[in-house]
C-alpha cells in the first residue's frame, strides 16, 4: 500500500513541470501569432496618411530656418553661460559695435604690444611715455614733451625722407595746425618725396612706392595724431599709386601722381570750402551775434566776406588752454573791422542767451 501511494505524488510532480512549460511557452505563441491584424490595420494608417496635404516649398524652407535659428541660440546660450549679454528677439537685427582705431585703444596691452612690434618692424623710433598718465586718457597717448623725437634718429641709417622728419617736427610743436593746413602740408610733403624715389631694378613702382610710404605715415603719427582729412588723403593716394600700370615708366608715373594729388587739394579742400563759405554766409543777417571756438581759417573767411558784403554783426571768441588759439583768431577778426568779443571756455554759459548761431 505505501509503494502504491507513493507513485501518485511523482506522477503529479511530473505533470506540474509540463503544465508550468506549456504555460511559459503559450506567451511566445501569442507574441509570434498577431501579425495578420498588424497588416490589416496598416492598410487603413496608409489610406489616412495619403490624406493629409503635401507642404510647399515656402513651408518646407521655413521649417529649415526655424530649426537652424534654434540651433544658433542653442549654441550661443551654450557658449555664453555665465555671461549676461542677451540674444536679440527673432527678426530684429543686432548691430555691430562700432569700429574703434588702434590708436585709440593704447589701454590695451595686446594693441599696444602689436604697434610696438609694428614701429621696431620700419625702424621709427617711439616717443617716451609719460610718466604721470591720466587714467581719463588711458586710451590716448601722453607723451613727455622734453624728449625730443629726432634723438634716436642716425644721419647714416635713418630710412625716414628728411622731408618727413621735417613735417613731422612742426606737427609736433604746433607750427602747423588746423586739418586743412596740416593736409595740404603733408600732401606737398608727399610730392617732394615722390620727385626723389626711384624704383629699384627688381621691383614695381606700385608696390616699392606704397611700402615705403607706411613707415612716413607712422612716423607722422608718432608726432601727432592724424585728422581725418588726412586719413581720407593717405587713402586715396595710396589707391592711386596701386592703380599705376606695372609698364609705365616712371617719369610718366611721377606725373600723374603730381597731378592727382593737386587735383584732390583743389576738390576736397579749396572748392569743398568754397561751398561751404558761400552756404554759411547765407545764414547770417544783420544784428547776429555769432559764436565761435578757437582759430579756424575758413570761419574766418565766411566771417570777412559776410563782414564784405555789408552784414553787421558781433562775433564772440572763446578760448581755452593750454594753447590760447582763439588769441590769434581774434587778433585777425579785429584787424579786418569785426565787432568782437573774448572768453573763456568757463564763461560760456554766461554767453549763451545772447548768441544766436554758433559756427
Amino acid at each position: 500500500m505505501a509503494d502504491v501511494a507513493e507513485k501518485p505524488k511523482h506522477t503529479s510532480t511530473s505533470e506540474k513541470k509540463s503544465k508550468k512549460s506549456k504555460k511559459e511557452k503559450k506567451p511566445k505563441d501569442k507574441h509570434n501569432v498577431p501579425h495578420e491584424p498588424k497588416t490589416t490595420s496598416a492598410a487603413p494608417a496608409a489610406e489616412g496618411e495619403s490624406e493629409v496635404p503635401q507642404k510647399s516649398k515656402s513651408e518646407l524652407k521655413a521649417e529649415r530656418r526655424a530649426k537652424q535659428e534654434a540651433q544658433r541660440a542653442a549654441k550661443a546660450k551654450k557658449a555664453g553661460e555665465g555671461s549676461t549679454t542677451k540674444t536679440p528677439p527673432e527678426g530684429v537685427s543686432q548691430k555691430a559695435p562700432p569700429r574703434v582705431s588702434a590708436d585709440h585703444q593704447l589701454d590695451d596691452p595686446k594693441v599696444l604690444k602689436r604697434r610696438n612690434k609694428r614701429f621696431e618692424k620700419q625702424k621709427i623710433p617711439q616717443r617716451v611715455e609719460h610718466q604721470k598718465k591720466v587714467s581719463l586718457f588711458s586710451h590716448l597717448d601722453q607723451y613727455e614733451r622734453q624728449m625730443p623725437l629726432t634723438k634716436a634718429l642716425g644721419f647714416g641709417s635713418c630710412e625716414i625722407h628728411p622731408a618727413i622728419i621735417k613735417l613731422g617736427l612742426q606737427y609736433a610743436e604746433g607750427i602747423i595746425c588746423g586739418s586743412n593746413a596740416r593736409c595740404i602740408a603733408l600732401m606737398n610733403t608727399f610730392k617732394r618725396v615722390i620727385q626723389d624715389y626711384s624704383t629699384p631694378d627688381d621691383k614695381e613702382l606700385s608696390r616699392d612706392l606704397e611700402s615705403r610710404i607706411k613707415p612716413y605715415i607712422s612716423f607722422l603719427n608718432q608726432c601727432r595724431p592724424k585728422s581725418v582729412s588726412m586719413g581720407n588723403a593717405i587713402k586715396n593716394l595710396k589707391m592711386q599709386i596701386t592703380h599705376i600700370p606695372s609698364d609705365m615708366s616712371d617719369t610718366k608715373a611721377k606725373e600723374e601722381l603730381y597731378t592727382f594729388i593737386d587735383k584732390y587739394l583743389n576738390e576736397k579742400i579749396f572748392l569743398a570750402g568754397e561751398v561751404i563759405k558761400n552756404y554759411a554766409i547765407t545764414k547770417i543777417k544783420d544784428g547776429d551775434v555769432i559764436l565761435v571756438y578757437g582759430c579756424s581759417s575758413l570761419l574766418r573767411k565766411v566771417l570777412c566776406d559776410a563782414h564784405n558784403s555789408d552784414k553787421k554783426f558781433r562775433v564772440v571768441v572763446v578760448d581755452s588752454r593750454p594753447k590760447m588759439e582763439g588769441r590769434e583768431g581774434l587778433r585777425r577778426l579785429v584787424n579786418h573791422g569785426i565787432r568782437c568779443s573774448y572768453i573763456l571756455i568757463n564763461a560760456l554759459s554766461y554767453m549763451m542767451p545772447e548768441v544766436r548761431l554758433i559756427f
